[in-house]
C-alpha cells in the first residue's frame, strides 16, 4: 500500500501533467499535419505515424525524466531520504513508473485522435496496432534513459542535453541503416523497408507483417529493464539481495538487447515490401488479405483495391479514352484489374518496385494495372492523372498492340502515338506522318480499321504503308 501512495504522490507532482500540452501542441504540428496530408490509408498512416511521433515523445520524456531523476541530488535530499522506509531504488521506481504512466496517457490519446479521423476517411481495412505498440514501447525505454542520466549526472542542464542528445541519437541511428539486413532497423524510427518509407503498396493486399515490430518490442523491453535495473547496483540502493537481483535482471535486459539487434540483422525485404525476420516469420503472413474490389462502368470495366477507392474517379477520367479505342479489339482486356507491387532489395540502399505477376492473364484477358503511385510515390491529384495518362494509358495500349514486345516497330510506334494523341515521334519522319493519318481519321472508322488488323499489327505484319 505504502508504495502505492508513493505512486500517486508522483503522479500528482509530476512535471509532465505540464508538458501535456506541449506534447499535443508538437503532435498536431509534427505528426497529426503529415499523416492527414497522407491518403486516407491505415498503412501509410500507421506506418508514417510511427516514425515521426518518436520525434515527439522521445526528447520530451527523455529530458522531463533526466530532469525528475536528478531532483534528489539538486535539492540535496539525498542523505535525508536515505532514511525513510522505501529504499532509494524503490523510490526511483515510482518516479519512473509516473513519468511513463503521464507519457502513455499522452501518447494514448493522440493515436486515438489520429486512428478516429482516419476511421472515418479510410475506404477499407482497419487499425494496425503493431506501430501503435511499437511506439508505447518506446516511452517505458525513454523514460528509463533519461532517469538513469539524471541519476548519473543531476544538474540542472542535464535534461536538456539529455533530451537533445537522444533526439539526435534517434535521427543519426537511423542513416546507419542500409539493405534490409541492417541490425540498426531494430531501431523504433522504422515500420519498414527504410529506402521507401511509408508505401502505399504495403500492407494492402497482404498482411502487415508483425516479424521486426516483434524484435523491437524485445529490444525496448531488454532496454527499459537493463537501465531500470541498473539503478538499483549501486550501494544504498537497496540490501545486497536486491542488488544482486537488480544485477541480474541488467544481465537479462542486456541479452535481450542484444538477441533482438542480432534478429533485426537476418531481415530481408519480401516480394510485399515488409522486413521478414526467418526465425519469427509465419507462412500465413504470405497469403493475401481477402477483398472485393470496387469498379468503374467503363466501356472495359477498371476495378481497384477498395483502400484504392478515392483514385477511381480520377484513374476512369485519365483513361476513358483510351479504354473506349480499345474496347472490342481483339485481344484487348475485357477487365482491368490492380495489381499488387512486387518489391526486390537491389543494392544496399536500392529496391526495385514492380508489377506482381503478369500484364495479361486469363481467357478472355484481364489486364493487370499497377497504379504509379505504388512505385513509392506519393502523388497530388494533378501528378496521378497525368501520370495515368502518359505512363499507363502507354502500357495498356502497348499491351494490346505490341503483346509482350518491348522493341516496338514503327507501326506500332505510329498507331501508338495515334490512340493517346501524343507526339513522341520526330516530326516530318514516316512514322510521325503516319501517326497523324491515321489520328485524323473518325473514331468509329480508326475502331473499325483496327479491329480488323490489330493481330497482325501485334504481330508485327503491318508496315507503316499499310496504314489509313
Amino acid at each position: 500500500m505504502g508504495s502505492i501512495r508513493l505512486l500517486r504522490l508522483e503522479l500528482r507532482r509530476s512535471i509532465m501533467l505540464w508538458l501535456l500540452p506541449v506534447i499535443a501542441a508538437l503532435f498536431w504540428l509534427i505528426t497529426y499535419r503529415s499523416a492527414m496530408s497522407n491518403p486516407p490509408m491505415w498503412n501509410i498512416r500507421a506506418m508514417s505515424m510511427q516514425t515521426s511521433i518518436l520525434a515527439v515523445f522521445v526528447p520530451t520524456i527523455v529530458g522531463a525524466a533526466a530532469w525528475l531523476g536528478s531532483r534528489e541530488a539538486r535539492h540535496g535530499l539525498t542523505d535525508l531520504l536515505s532514511g525513510t522506509a522505501r529504499t532509494r531504488w524503490v523510490r526511483q521506481l515510482a518516479t519512473w513508473a509516473a513519468t511513463t504512466c503521464w507519457a502513455l496517457v499522452a501518447y494514448l490519446g493522440c493515436v486515438a485522435v489520429l486512428y478516429t479521423v482516419t476511421a472515418r476517411q479510410a475506404t477499407w481495412g482497419g487499425p494496425l496496432w503493431w506501430p501503435v505498440a511499437v511506439g508505447a514501447a518506446s516511452l517505458p525505454a525513454s523514460a528509463a534513459l533519461g532517469f538513469v542520466a539524471g541519476t548519473a549526472r543531476p544538474s540542472r542542464f542535464t535534461a536538456p542535453v539529455v533530451a537533445v542528445t537522444a533526439f539526435l541519437a534517434l535521427e543519426i541511428t537511423a542513416n546507419f541503416i542500409h539493405g534490409d539486413n541492417s541490425p540498426w532497423q531494430v531501431s523504433p524510427l522504422v515500420a519498414g523497408p527504410w529506402e521507401i518509407g511509408p508505401d502505399q503498396g504495403v500492407a494492402t493486399f497482404y498482411p502487415y507483417l508483425r516479424d521486426l515490430p516483434i524484435v523491437q518490442l524485445m529490444f525496448l523491453a531488454g532496454l527499459s529493464v537493463a537501465l531500470l535495473a541498473m539503478l538499483g547496483l549501486p550501494a544504498g540502493s537497496g540490501s545486497r539481495r536486491m542488488r544482486w537481483f537488480a544485477a541480474a535482471l541488467t544481465t537479462g535486459g542486456v541479452l535481450a538487447t542484444v538477441a533482438a539487434t542480432a534478429l533485426a540483422g537476418t531481415g530481408r525485404l519480401d516480394p510485399h515490401g515488409m522486413i521478414a525476420i526467418p526465425a519469427l516469420h509465419r507462412a500465413s503472413s504470405d497469403r493475401p488479405v481477402p477483398y472485393t474490389p470496387v469498379c468503374a462502368d467503363t466501356k472495359i470495366p477498371v476495378c481497384l483495391h477498395p483502400a484504392y477507392a478515392v483514385h477511381l474517379p480520377t484513374v476512369v477520367a485519365a483513361l476513358d479514352s483510351v479504354l473506349g479505342e480499345l474496347a472490342g479489339l481483339p485481344g484487348a482486356p475485357v477487365r482491368i484489374e490492380q495489381a499488387a507491387a512486387s518489391y526486390q532489395q537491389e543494392s544496399p540502399n536500392g529496391v526495385r518496385i514492380g508489377r506482381s505477376g503478369k500484364v495479361m492473364s486469363g481467357n478472355p484477358p484481364t489486364l493487370h494495372l499497377l497504379l504509379p503511385m505504388q512505385g513509392g510515390r506519393s502523388m497530388t491529384v494533378g501528378e496521378l492523372s497525368s501520370a495515368l495518362r502518359t505512363e499507363t494509358a502507354h502500357d495498356i495500349v502497348n499491351s494490346v498492340i505490341g503483346g509482350d514486345r518491348r522493341d516496338l516497330s514503327p507501326a506500332q510506334q505510329a498507331v501508338l502515338d495515334a490512340i493517346l494523341k501524343t507526339s513522341t515521334l520526330r516530326p516530318g519522319t514516316p512514322a510521325a506522318t503516319a501517326a497523324q493519318r491515321l489520328a485524323a481519321l473518325p473514331p468509329a472508322a480508326r475502331h473499325a480499321w483496327l479491329t480488323q488488323h490489330v493481330a497482325a499489327l501485334r504481330a508485327g505484319q503491318i508496315a507503316l504503308a499499310d496504314l489509313p
